[in-house]
C-alpha cells in the first residue's frame, strides 16, 4: 500500500478506548469507533447506554477521563468544542439547543461564527445552500427560533451545524420529540447530504431509521460497544432485531 492509499484509508474520526466519567459514575467504558471519509455511521442503543456521552466526548463538550480522539489524523482529545469546529468537526446536539429568542437568521449566522460569520462569500454560498435544502427556513428567517414547531427547530439545528462547514457532522438523537413524518423527511435529508459527500455520525434511538441510511453501525450498551459492522448485517442480527427493531428472534 502506498502513502496515498494509506492516507485515504485513514479514519476521518478515530475514537480509541474512550472513557467518560461524571463524578464517580462511568458513562462510557473503553469505546473505540471510527468514521471514514464519506461514510454515514449509525450509533444505536437504548436510552442511557452512553451514546450521547460518547459523542459529547468526541466533540469536545466533555473531557474524556481516558482514551484518545483523533480527527483528520490529529490528536484532538484535549481540544474544546469551538476549536474542533474550526477543524471541521461539528455536532448537532440532543435537544437542538437553539437560541430561542433569536431569529432563524441569527441562529444560522451563529452557526458560521467560527469561520467569521457571513463576512466571506463562501459563508454566504453555504447559507444559500442551507436555505435551498430547507426552504421552510427561508420563509421564517425573521421568526424567533423558539416559536417554531419541533420539526422546524430540528431543521434549523441541522442547518446551523451545516453553516459550520463540517467535514464530519455528528447528529445526536435526530428523532427526539418529532412526528414520524418529520423524522422520515430529515432522514432523507441526511441520506442526500451523505450522497453529496458529507461524512455523518448519527446517534439515534430509532434503530430501523438509522440502519436504513447508514453504511456502518455500532451498537452501544452499558457504556461500551457490543457489536459493530455493516448496517445491513447489524439490522439482520437476531439480538439487535429483538432489542431495537421490535422483531422476535426465530425459534427455529
Amino acid at each position: 500500500m502506498n502513502v496515498t492509499d494509506s492516507a485515504t484509508d485513514a479514519p476521518l474520526l478515530d475514537i480509541r478506548n474512550l472513557e467518560l466519567r461524571y463524578g464517580a459514575a462511568v458513562a462510557v467504558r473503553d469505546i473505540s469507533l471510527s468514521v471514514k471519509r464519506g461514510q454515514l455511521v449509525a450509533v444505536i442503543g437504548n436510552n442511557g447506554a452512553g451514546k450521547s456521552s460518547m459523542v459529547r466526548g468526541a466533540s469536545g463538550l466533555v473531557r474524556p477521563s481516558k482514551g484518545r480522539v483523533f480527527f483528520r489524523g490529529e490528536d484532538t482529545t484535549s481540544l474544546p468544542a469551538n476549536r474542533k469546529v474550526r477543524r471541521g468537526l461539528v455536532m448537532v446536539p440532543e435537544g437542538r439547543l437553539l437560541f430561542p429568542d433569536q431569529s432563524v437568521e441569527d441562529n444560522l449566522i451563529l452557526g458560521a461564527y467560527a469561520h467569521g460569520g457571513l463576512k466571506g462569500a463562501r459563508a454566504r454560498e453555504t447559507l444559500e445552500k442551507v436555505l435551498t435544502l430547507f426552504p421552510r427556513l427561508r420563509e421564517r428567517l425573521a421568526q424567533q427560533a423558539g416559536s417554531m414547531s419541533g420539526g422546524e427547530q430540528q431543521m434549523l439545528a441541522i442547518a446551523r451545524g451545516l453553516m459550520g462547514e463540517p467535514e464530519l457532522l455528528i447528529i445526536d438523537e435526530l428523532s427526539l420529540g418529532l412526528a414520524p413524518k418529520i423524522v422520515d423527511q430529515l432522514m432523507a435529508v441526511l441520506a442526500e447530504l451523505n450522497r453529496q459527500g458529507l461524512s455523518i455520525l448519527l446517534v439515534e434511538q430509532l434503530a430501523a431509521h438509522a440502519l436504513a441510511i447508514a453504511d456502518h453501525a455500532y451498537v452501544i450498551a452499558n457504556g461500551h460497544v457490543v457489536r459493530h459492522g455493516p448496517s445491513a448485517e447489524i439490522a439482520r442480527d437476531p439480538e439487535v432485531m429483538e432489542a431495537f427493531l421490535g422483531k422476535k428472534k426465530s425459534s427455529a
